[in-house]
């Protein structure tokens, strides 16, 4: 491997950090179009404790958005490991941990997990973007 090979490998990586911890923010701030536009058109999201599965850039942000009205939400994404699978293709696995809390009559909700992302990426109009995304939650308290 070059030098040349090298950066650009490490460029791509870095972009990928980026995109994921752009997802992350734009999710904790509602940030639903800047949200969406971090996914492929046909992307795909899962969360199989939870039997869900959105297939599309609308349907995901769509059911996120909706999912998240009244949630106070707080994201972390740790020891990323990134793969590149091809010149315009990789996969990354993210522990992460988040904190969700909504409003009840009885006071507030809190709920915290902890797990993994599975992600694939694809280069899609020159830009990395999540194709798809599956959590998989080991621990949750409430």
């Amino acid at each position: 491997m070059t030098t040349v090979d090298v950066l650009d490998e490490l460029r791509d990586v870095e972009s990928i950090k980026r995109l994921r911890a752009r997802v992350a923010r734009c999710l904790d701030t509602k940030q639903w179009s800047e949200f969406g536009d971090c996914f492929t058109e046909d992307a795909v999201l899962e969360a199989p404790e939870v039997n869900l599965r959105w297939q599309g850039r609308d349907q995901i942000v769509q059911g996120i958005s909706s999912g998240m009205n009244g949630v106070r939400s707080v994201h972390h994404l740790h020891a990323p490991e990134i793969e590149l699978t091809g010149v315009d293709t990789a996969t990354g696995v993210w522990a992460m941990s988040d904190s969700l809390e909504r409003t009840s009559p009885d006071g507030p909700v809190i709920v915290n997990g902890y797990g993994h992302y599975r992600d694939t990426y694809v280069r899609d109009g020159g830009r990395w973007r999540v194709r798809s995304l599956r959590l998989e939650r080991l621990r949750i308290d409430t």
